[in-house]
This record gives C-alpha cells, sequence and structure tokens, in this order.
C-alpha cells in the first residue's frame, strides 16, 4: 500500500494509465473488504453461536445471512488469488514466450475492447431474459450468479435443456435458440472473422519473434 500511494503522488493521473495499476489496486481492494467480511462473518457466527447456546437448540436459528457472509467472503478472496496469480505475468514479462503474449494482447487490446463491450450487453441481456422468465421454474435460474453460470454452459454446449423444455415447452426451446445463435454463431463468428482481417499483420508479429 506504501508503494502504490506514492506511485500514485509521484504520478498521478500516469498512475491510472500503467495497466500493471489495476492489479494492485484490486488486492488491495478485495484484501481490505476481506478483511472487514471476515470480522463481520466471526460476529455473526458469534451471535449465532450464543442464540444456540442460550435456547440449547429449541429456537429458530436463521442462518442464510451467515451464508451470504461467507459467500462474500469466498468470493474476496477468490479475486485476491486472482490479482495475486495474474501478477506472475509481469514477473515472466523476460520469457520469450510471455513477451510474445504480452505484445499480441497489446496490439489486439482495441478490438478486444470493443468486442467485449458488445458482448457484455448481449449475455445480459440474455441473463435479465432467462432469470425473469425462469426465475420460479428452474433451480438453475433462482439467483443471477447460477443464472449466469447456466449462461455460460450453454455457451460451452453442456447444458440440459431437459430442464428448459420442463420449465415451458415454447419459451424455453426458443429462449434456448435465440441464445445459441446470437451468441455462439453470430458473436463467436465476428471474432473469426476479425481475425481473418488481421492475418496477415499477426504473422509479422509472429515473424518478428
Amino acid at each position: 500500500m506504501q508503494r502504490e500511494i506514492r506511485s500514485l503522488f509521484h504520478l498521478r493521473k500516469a498512475y491510472f494509465y500503467d495497466f500493471w495499476s489495476y492489479p494492485e489496486i484490486g488486492i488491495i481492494s478485495c484484501s481490505w473488504a476481506g478483511f472487514g467480511i471476515y470480522i463481520w462473518r466471526v460476529n455473526e457466527g458469534n451471535r449465532v453461536g450464543n442464540l444456540f447456546q442460550e435456547t440449547k437448540g429449541y429456537a429458530y436459528v436463521n442462518l442464510q445471512l451467515a451464508s451470504y457472509v461467507n459467500d462474500v467472503l469466498t468470493y474476496l478472496l477468490g479475486f485476491c488469488c486472482f490479482f495475486g496469480t495474474f501478477k506472475f505475468l509481469r514477473l515472466l514479462r523476460f520469457n520469450h514466450r510471455m513477451s510474445l503474449l504480452s505484445s499480441t494482447l497489446a496490439y489486439a487490446a482495441k478490438d478486444l475492447v470493443s468486442f467485449t463491450f458488445m458482448f457484455s450487453i448481449i449475455y445480459l441481456g440474455y441473463l435479465a431474459l432467462f432469470f425473469l422468465l425462469f426465475n420460479s421454474k428452474i433451480w438453475a435460474c433462482s439467483d443471477l450468479i447460477q443464472t449466469a453460470q447456466m449462461l455460460f454452459e450453454m455457451m460451452l454446449l453442456k447444458f440440459n435443456v431437459s430442464d428448459l423444455y420442463a420449465a415451458d415447452i415454447f419459451l424455453g426451446p426458443f429462449c434456448f435458440t435465440l441464445f445459441i445463435i446470437f451468441v455462439v454463431f453470430i458473436c463467436m463468428n465476428m471474432v473469426c472473422r476479425e481475425k481473418k482481417t488481421r492475418e496477415n499483420k499477426m504473422k509479422m508479429i509472429f515473424f518478428y519473434f
């Protein structure tokens, strides 16, 4: 934190132009948030334990809040591990293959950002569609996180569509077909088509290395 604060005061706006500043910010933010959530989880566990001890197990004990707090802490720890592992790419930047990877990503950064923006809008639209239509009918659509996981499985074509058929004989297959057409076929083919237009330029980069 001291190093990043000194860099922020020294570089000012240029600090946010450096890509590797964001993993550091992510680690610091998730670490402090995880510290606060951990204290909250301990207090919640003590409250539930004291209530159980006072009533000797005969009172109703709601563990939903404790479960949510524990899940949030797990997510924050997962992001900390992700950002920490991501920093290994910078440590390995002197490696020949890692430098090739970083140069390729830097060259295609604008296209990747534009495609990610477009894909996020389409994906969030389908996320809202499946969640609102099948929230009370399919367990996989009971919340937004599980719905997002189900859509990722559908993108990989590893999803069992029998639940959608059982939920609604028309809307289930219809929404599934729209998702496959627009996300799997159209969006992925846009990436392949963009890749072909830049293939010659990318060959020049690989030839250089």
